[in-house]
């Protein structure tokens, strides 16, 4: 066929559409839009001033800045503080270099990642107003070791492609290297589970938990469609079990009973019943995400797997498992933020994390009154840690469908 009978192809035209335009659409568009536009904008607007006005002028927060190290590392020597610094040196220089490698080939500094560097050097205004100078210094100096590490990272990326495909066991052995320094061990004094508390005890706990839990339910979800039914239907009654119960009654049954059904003189730290609890919970929810991207594959993918002669175990972890994990990434991140979120239920079963304290701040007389400040400040803290996961979910999910 010539060129002139051949068909040719044409994107339709892009219209762009001004701010004004869009404005008039979408909020003025007829008279009844444009009266609750005009009614939503001053209630935001008053809600705003009050807000700020209060922020500014009412709110007194020598509450958050006079226990500043309790919120994040609580009862942990005072002595051995060098610890958490050089962990969190660790943390931002890999979060730097990850951040460069999967943005090898794209732009470095995009709006995503100004907004993550304003919130950052607002961290560090705030710490030299209210802080020490060493403080400041310390935390100035974390984010310019977090731009280094960025440019570094995209170099990095781009000589060696094949490097992100390795930083999930990185980021693994990296954790393993900051809980080493966090709780001693080897020529390193050993600093007692109970003293690990604050924000330290809730990013621990999620952290841990996410890890167990992750490959139980995906082995969870494997029982589940699998075709021995004693496996099929043992991973649907615990599946079925656990999702009936609350957290906070699971948390409770491992600080209470996990004891009993051990052997004598077994009592594991009420941490680690903590961690049992949420990773025995959370393994559930994550079975019943993995087996939703499990049913996503089409089958004839495991069919012409067959047929080119890989056994089972090959067809499952290098066509199936692949796509079904691609697949429901967001939902599995979002379990793995409800679990952090859910890490707060600490504080009712007698460990102080985050939010126990904050409530141990709270009963000192010297700071009654002051709620609003504390749990703002908290919320705080949580938002940031979540927004830092979604983010990375992102990241991730678009280098998977590159």
């Amino acid at each position: 066929m010539s060129d002139s009978l051949s068909p040719s192809y044409v994107s339709p035209p892009i219209k762009r559409v001004s701010p004004g335009e869009w404005i008039h659409k979408n909020l003025f568009s007829s008279w009844f839009n444009g009266f609750l536009t005009l009614i939503s904008l001053l209630f935001i607007g008053w809600v705003g001033f009050n807000l700020i006005d209060w922020i500014f002028t009412e709110a007194q927060w020598q509450v958050i800045t006079a226990n500043l190290r309790l919120f994040f590392v609580g009862y942990y020597p005072i002595e051995l503080l060098w610890r958490t610094w050089i962990s969190l040196g660790i943390l931002v220089s890999l979060g730097g270099l990850s951040w460069g490698i999967f943005s090898r080939q794209t732009l470095l500094f995009n709006r995503t990642s100004l907004m993550i560097l304003f919130i950052f050097a607002a961290i560090c205004v705030f710490f030299t107003v209210t802080s020490g100078l060493m403080t400041s210094l310390i935390l100035w100096g974390m984010l310019l070791l977090l731009i280094l590490c960025a440019v570094g990272g995209k170099k990095l990326g781009q000589s060696v492609p094949s490097l992100g495909t390795w930083l999930g066991l990185i980021w693994l052995g990296t954790f393993l290297i900051v809980w080493w320094l966090l709780r001693g061990g080897l020529f390193l004094d050993l600093v007692p589970l109970s003293l690990i508390s604050g924000l330290i005890l809730t990013l621990s706990v999620a952290i841990v938990s996410i890890v167990l839990s992750f490959p139980f339910g995906v082995l969870l979800a494997l029982g589940r469609q699998s075709s021995l039914p004693v496996i099929r239907w043992l991973s649907i009654a615990y599946i079925e079990l656990i999702r009936g119960f609350p957290l906070i009654g699971i948390l409770f049954m491992a600080q209470v009973m996990l004891p009993l059904v051990l052997p004598l003189g077994v009592r594991p730290d009420s941490i680690v019943r903590a961690i049992a609890g949420f990773t025995l919970f959370s393994a559930a929810y994550l079975a019943e995400n993995v087996r939703g991207g499990l049913q996503s594959v089409p089958r004839g993918q495991t069919e012409a797997a067959k047929a080119l002669g890989l056994n089972p175990l090959l067809v499952l972890s290098l066509i199936v498992l692949p796509q079904a994990l691609k697949a429901v990434i967001p939902t599995l991140v979002g379990q793995f933020i409800s679990l952090f979120k859910d890490t707060s239920l600490l504080a009712i079963v007698g460990l102080v994390d985050l939010l126990g304290i904050s409530q141990s701040i709270l009963a000192n007389p010297k700071y009654q009154g002051r709620n609003v400040e504390v749990y703002l400040f908290i919320g705080f803290m949580y938002w940031l840690c979540c927004s830092a996961m979604s983010l990375a979910s992102r990241k991730i999910e678009t280098k998977m469908s590159q």
